[in-house]
């Protein structure tokens, strides 16, 4: 297929529909592609850099397009363009299908399969061709970039020897991609950043990225089809611009990047909110080829109303316009590797390419056919149970075992309880003294056993890891006990029972330590790479 890519004629425009790189991989793919002389000038890519990637220069611009068999651009054509289209041939660029039906039966007519890279379904087969969040995403960081250059002081706060600085607060109505860029590149140069949407599931995406989240007393979802925003009642729009009239009292800089597809962009900053803010304040419009949001804006020029300058340029990722036209670039490459890599196709059974597709066989098919309604989702899996609810449910019940424990401690508080009031208060002074310290050594060991059986066997399989070493530590204890008791025995009465148990003690305690140094070793190789 013979590809043609042109200089872009609009106003303003530096971008171009293919950069060195992209043109390669386009040549790897069988395809022949002819670049028009002065086409990336704008962009930073001169005509030797597209030579060097294998390309055409075409210097006689009409030829190149009456033998293409497909033309990328990004601007939509102008009538001169589509009269030098060759029927048939394959038009992809951004055509605005939903307000630009005159453009669509002037393409239907030329016979031109034209492809709207600005209908390409926002779903994860289409993601690879979604130029407009990738471009969406410029402009949200240009826009920020824009409202600094206008706004007379820092975004961030300073602490200085003159005196200290407040920061800057900014106002991000729309947190599509567009705006969550604009909040990340505001944050990072330090200012106070707030957000409203209308969706609420954006608000997570908000807050994840520094800023505050804003919202109103009412419960009306904005999500629409496709992951964007719809048109809101009028109770809500009412509720929303009484929050942005408080706002107007306080920020600095409002950014607005509210689209609704289809239509004209939705007015939201009205003019007696440009009227409330402070002077010097700035508003970005990145709406301004749809209208815009604020009632101030003028496309394509930045205005000053009461004091505050309003921002209505409609080519801000045109501004980044290598970075533009790389991303942009790499949408076509994927394009026609959807459409069928070394021999494109117009496969209408295929929903992204029905979808894109807004005139083909000298007819208009804009709007594509609603996509059927979602089945319903499959029965969701029971959610795993926590550590503390598996702890609950693999607890053991209690058993005979248990129940002779209970009734053991009892007899053994019973015992403790004779021998500590009754014995001892009838024994002499000299055995009542070693009789205190049997039934303090009693007491211990029965505690001992009670709260031992209860760590051990109340616990469950997911935390044994954490219990080992909570049993090493109290095995440390008992091996320097069994040492205290073993060496001041051993020195007067030579060997005898308190030394084999104080022995028989650090033997069994060395036992478990060992053993759980063991266990900790062989876990700790699963994780190693060799």
């Amino acid at each position: 297929m013979r590809i043609f890519i042109p200089a872009e004629t609009a106003a303003r425009e530096r971008r171009v529909a293919g950069v060195p790189d992209s043109v390669s991989r386009l040549i790897k793919l069988g395809h022949r592609l002819v670049i028009e002389s002065g086409a990336g000038s704008a962009a930073g890519f001169d005509d030797d850099a597209y030579r060097g990637a294998g390309a055409e220069i075409a210097t006689e611009p009409i030829n190149a397009w009456a033998d293409a068999d497909a033309v990328f651009k990004v601007r939509p054509p102008n009538d001169d363009e589509i009269a030098k289209l060759r029927r048939g041939a394959i038009l992809a660029c951004y055509l605005q299908p939903g307000t630009n039906g005159e453009l669509l039966e002037k393409l239907s007519k030329a016979g031109v399969t034209a492809l709207a890279l600005d209908a390409v379904p926002r779903t994860s087969r289409a993601q690879s061709m979604d130029t407009l969040s990738a471009m969406a995403n410029i402009a949200g960081y240009r826009a920020v970039i824009e409202a600094a250059g206008a706004f007379g002081r820092f975004f961030g706060g300073q602490m200085t020897a003159a005196g200290r600085l407040p920061p800057a607060k900014v106002l991000v109505i729309g947190a599509g991609v567009a705006g969550l860029s604009a909040v990340g590149a505001a944050k990072n140069l330090g200012a106070i950043v707030r957000a409203f949407d209308t969706r609420a599931a954006t608000k997570d995406q908000v807050e994840s990225l520094g800023g505050e989240f804003l919202t109103i007393q009412m419960e009306e979802s904005g999500e629409g089809a496709g992951g964007y925003a719809k048109e809101m009642s009028q109770a809500f729009l009412d509720a929303e611009y009484a929050l942005f009239r408080e706002q107007a009292d306080e920020v600095d800089i409002v950014i607005t990047t509210a689209l609704i597809p289809g239509k004209p962009a939705p007015k939201l900053w009205l003019k007696d909110m440009v009227e409330r803010m402070r002077p010097g304040s700035v508003v970005v419009d990145l709406a301004g080829e749809q209208g815009g949001n604020c009632e101030y804006t003028r496309p394509d020029e930045a205005v000053v109303e009461h004091g505050v300058t309003v921002i209505g340029y409609t080519d801000l990722p045109s501004r980044m316009a290598d970075t533009a036209s790389s991303l942009y670039a790499n949408v076509m490459v994927n394009l026609v590797k959807h459409l069928g890599g070394a021999e494109p196709t117009i496969d209408m059974e295929d929903d992204v390419t029905r979808a894109m597709t807004v005139t083909h066989d000298e007819a208009v098919t804009w709007p594509p056919p609603a996509a059927p309604a979602p089945s319903s989702p499959p029965p969701q899996p029971a959610p795993k149970p926590t550590i503390e609810e598996e702890a609950i449910e693999e607890a053991p019940s209690p058993t005979r075992f248990d129940t002779f424990l209970v009734a053991a401690g009892l007899l053994l508080a019973a015992c403790w309880a004779l021998l500590r009031f009754g014995v001892e208060g009838s024994a002499g002074a000299e055995d009542a003294g070693e009789l205190r310290d049997f039934v303090q050594h009693l007491t211990v060991f029965v505690m001992a056993c009670f709260v031992g059986y209860q760590v051990v066997w109340n616990v469950t399989p997911a935390l044994h890891t954490p219990l080992m070493a909570v049993t090493n530590a109290i095995s440390g204890i008992i091996i320097l006990g069994g040492l205290l008791q073993a060496g001041a025995v051993s020195g007067s009465a030579g060997i005898g029972v308190p030394v084999v148990l104080g022995l028989a003690a650090i033997l069994l305690a060395m036992i478990n330590v060992a053993g759980g140094f063991w266990v900790t070793h062989r876990m700790l190789a699963m994780f190693r790479k060799d």
